[in-house]
């Protein structure tokens, strides 16, 4: 590599005067151009510039927003390229406007750059002559990516230059040499085959540099003025033409009589006679040294090029390898030149070198690619390839590493995305199993989460305590054969011998792998079960135990079929584990709450007796425990009789979760049913009555209640109404469904104290007469609250899906004439729409009573 000089401020003008100038037939270069447009786009910048800095900045190519200032010029003490020419090495600036070097230059100041990103221009004498910049008006920050790609573009640039300003070169020394040959005239010769005798013309003997009177007029004194490295060659030239009577052709070396030396090129033809051979050879020559210079000094250029570069021609021929191609290529010159390229290289045919070598010369477009070659080369390689009048030319280096660097990126990158879709799934499993304490459900998520991440299909499998087991969820990636596992999972559990590899997982508690799983497992089946799983054809099976506080609570048995090319990875079969130990968690977990959860909801049950049902009513009670598990509440219902033939309902809710608030709700339950009975009296008396008693028995509970009695006269009976008669302590309102479906609340004029408060409350009764097939709701407020809203808000839903569940309630008694609705049908529909958020927060207890029509 040579070495790069970076003159001194008071210097650098005068260097590249010298140096970039001879470059200026550069600009506006279509393939520079090219490279600026092709820098802009790669670095994502607005505006990409190549710059030259002699005397003055001179933009030789532009792109983005900087397209139309090719050609300009202007001073080059005021251009941010001059700053980066000096500095002999990239400049990268984020903010010019807070750089000091940068911030009072003309570009900077007017708003067009902010983000400036520049690489100087070496020329071949290694002295900077420019710079390539991208730039853009907004702030944004390089990355060390960026400016090795506005390297390797700016290494691209040079050459162009350079290339162009050879071309240049080559050309005037062309017009020189044709200038010449016009002034002085092409030599000529005629050569007698039968007397031997050979004569120059005036301009030969010239170029010769031998007189007439000197020159022997034969061929030896010919070959006398031949340099002796060429005489045999130009010897076996001229031996062709007579032997063939055929074209001449030859370039060779004259070597005058002063010493000098010139490059001569002859061309000329053999003359037949009568007999067909050959009598007479006649040419012309002319002086080619200075065209030979010319390719010796592009020579000189290419061969000092850090770049690999050879030529081919019309025919796929190599006419010229660079020294930089010969290592690259790993073969020798002589081995390449005048070879065919698919010859020497047969894994380009086929390949992208030969769709965009074939392209370039079918569209005279020049063309840019990456592609690798296999061995010996195991090499990528950029690749730049473009048409001309000489053949194809091709400009490529080796970028390996790079790519390599990008390809570990990449794959670091990949690691990390399946780093983040394991760390996911994780969550995504435990999120899907702490979000319900339904097992069946919690679990049928879990398979389709494995098949989705792990396999092909899926089973899972619970043991109770009893060690009993049951498949429970199974599900296939491909839908169609869902209910093939569905069938499989129903027989197999009855099918396996005991010592299949699922009992082998549960009993040692650790992961099984069954190759080839098809033929492994059918020798444990029997029956149907063998036949099903041949049908489902898995390759490989993987049966992990769910673990949970030192036992095993079940098992996932996953499948991999063929449609899965590799088997689990080890840390995806780590990862498999650890879902399923997370599962065994949760599974155990709602196990232990339901049932916690079904003790409680049984000792509750076991305080509630059950209600009384006379002839013209309806009574359904329900009751549900709070989601917590374990817990008895102070929610209740009752529905009895007074000795006067009046039902009485009651609604209540002890203030408490635990067993004291539950001690409590038996002691008022109780009080309230032996005051109502042996007193007879209506709802505030025995309201009243209850107050008192729980003071003098020093019962410590404050309860909300409502009680409601059902009272029917002669009249009222002969009218088909009954009167609602009731008091309500500090209770939520009942509500009531009237036959035609109209749903609202009964709401007492004033709200009154709740039981337990004082023993001298006056208690109030509120009274509706209302027609027969009319149905009262009474409830606690489980059915209701909502953690962060407002209790009417929740009352007022429940009116509202009350009033959507009458119609189906109607629908079920419409061939019942003493019936306007079935009141079994609305409870439960009504905690089944209200159980849609999950289990309740708090206790519900729900007492629905319906009045017939008529009765015996």
């Amino acid at each position: 590599m040579s070495e790069r000089h970076v003159a001194p401020s008071d210097e650098v003008s005068g260097l590249r005067l010298a140096a970039a100038e001879r470059l200026l037939a550069s600009v506006g270069n279509p393939a520079l151009e090219r490279l600026a447009e092709l820098a802009s786009r790669l670095l994502d910048a607005a505006a990409a510039q190549v710059s030259l800095i002699g005397s003055e900045q001179v933009v030789g190519a532009a792109a983005g927003g900087a397209v139309g200032s090719t050609g300009e010029r202007s001073p080059a003490h005021d251009s941010v390229c001059t700053v980066t020419a000096r500095l002999g090495e990239p400049l990268i600036v984020t903010d010019a406007s807070a750089d000091d070097r940068l911030q009072d230059l003309g570009a900077v100041s007017d708003g067009r750059v902010r983000a400036y990103l520049g690489v100087p221009l070496v020329g071949k004498d290694g002295h900077v002559v420019g710079a390539m910049c991208v730039f853009d008006p907004q702030v944004r920050a390089w990355s060390t990516d960026d400016v090795l790609v506005l390297r390797d573009l700016a290494a691209a640039a040079v050459a162009e230059l350079e290339l162009s300003a050879l071309a240049v070169e080559y050309e005037a020394d062309r017009v020189r040499w044709q200038l010449a040959v016009t002034a002085a005239g092409i030599g000529s010769f005629d050569w007698d085959l039968v007397t031997g005798r050979l004569e120059f013309d005036d301009q030969l003997h010239a170029l010769f540099g031998v007189s007439r009177a000197d020159f022997g007029g034969t061929i030896a004194a010919f070959e006398a003025c031949l340099h002796p490295d060429d005489r045999g060659r130009v010897a076996k030239a001229i031996t062709r033409a007579i032997d063939g009577c055929t074209e001449y052709r030859a370039d060779y070396r004259v070597v005058r009589p002063d010493g000098t030396t010139c490059w001569v090129r002859a061309r000329g033809s053999a003359l037949p006679g009568p007999d067909g051979t050959a009598v007479r050879m006649l040419g012309a020559a002319y002086d080619t040294t200075a065209e030979r210079e010319a390719d010796d000094r592009l020579s000189r250029v290419l061969e000092s090029m850090a770049s690999a570069f050879f030529l081919l021609d019309d025919d796929w021929r190599f006419t010229y390898v660079n020294a930089e191609a010969e290592r690259v290529l790993g073969r020798p010159r002589g081995e390449l030149l005048g070879g065919v390229l698919w010859d020497l290289f047969p894994f380009a045919v086929g390949s992208s070198f030969e769709e965009h070598y074939r392209g370039a010369v079918a569209t005279g477009e020049p063309r840019t690619f990456e592609a690798y070659y296999p061995p010996p080369l195991d090499a990528w390689f950029e690749v730049r390839a473009w048409p001309g009048p000489d053949g194809l030319s091709v400009y490529f280096h080796d970028i390996t590493a790079r790519h390599d660097a990008e390809q570990q990126r990449a794959e670091a990158s990949a690691l990390a995305e399946k780093t983040r879709q394991r760390l996911e799934l994780l969550s995504t499993v435990s999120a899907d199993l702490s979000s319900t304490l339904d097992t069946e459900y919690a679990v049928g998520r879990l398979a389709r989460h494995l098949v989705r991440d792990f396999g092909s299909w899926c089973l899972v499998t619970l043991r109770d305590e009893q060690r009993h087991l049951r498949d429970i969820a199974g599900w296939h990636a491909d839908p169609a054969l869902r209910p093939v596992v569905a069938r499989y999972a129903q027989l197999r559990l009855g099918a396996l011998a005991p010592g299949s590899f699922l009992h082998q997982a549960l009993r040692t508690g650790e992961p099984v792998v069954v190759p080839g799983a098809t033929d492994a497992i059918s020798g444990v089946l029997s029956g149907e079960a063998r036949d099903v799983l041949r049908s489902l054809a898995p390759r490989t099976g993987y049966v992990v135990p769910m673990r949970a506080r030192g036992r095993t609570v079940g098992a996932v048995t996953l499948f991999l079929d063929d449609a899965h090319a590799e088997d689990l990875a080890p840390e995806d079969l780590s990862l498999l584990v650890q879902v399923a130990d997370r599962a065994g968690l949760a599974l155990d977990t709602a196990q232990h709450y339901q049932s916690q959860r079904k003790m409680a909801e049984t000792l509750q049950r076991a305080l509630l007796s059950a209600p009384a049902e006379p002839d013209d009513l309806s009574v359904v009670v329900r009751y549900v425990p709070a989601a917590e598990a374990a817990q008895v509440g102070g929610d209740w219902y009752d529905a009895f009789v007074q000795p006067a033939g009046s039902t009485v309902l009651v609604i209540g809710d002890v203030m408490g979760h635990d067993r004291h608030a539950a001690a409590a709700m038996s002691q008022v339950r109780t009080l309230l049913r032996g005051i109502a009975v042996t007193t007879g009296g209506p709802p505030r008396a025995v309201v009243g009555a209850l107050d008192r008693a729980l003071e003098t028995l020093g019962v410590e509970a404050m309860a909300t209640a409502v009680v409601m009695r059902l009272e029917q006269n002669a009249g009222e009976r002969a009218a088909g109404t009954t009167r609602l008669r009731w008091t309500n302590a500090g209770h939520l309102a009942p509500l009531l469904v009237d036959p035609d479906g109209a749903v609202r609340e009964l709401a007492a004029a004033e709200p009154e104290l709740v039981l337990g408060v004082s023993s001298g409350t006056v208690r109030t009764d509120a009274e509706v007469v209302v027609p027969r097939g009319s149905t009262v709701l009474l409830y606690t407020d489980g059915l209701v609250e909502r953690r962060g809203e407002h209790l009417q808000d929740g009352i007022d839903r429940l009116v509202g899906l009350v009033a959507e569940l009458v119609p189906e309630a109607r629908a079920r008694v419409a061939d019942d004439p003493d019936r306007v609705l079935d009141p079994v049908h609305l409870a439960d529909a009504l905690l089944a729409r209200v159980g849609e958020d999950g289990a309740p927060d708090d206790d519900i207890a729900l007492l629905v009573v319906h009045l017939a029509t008529q009765h015996d």
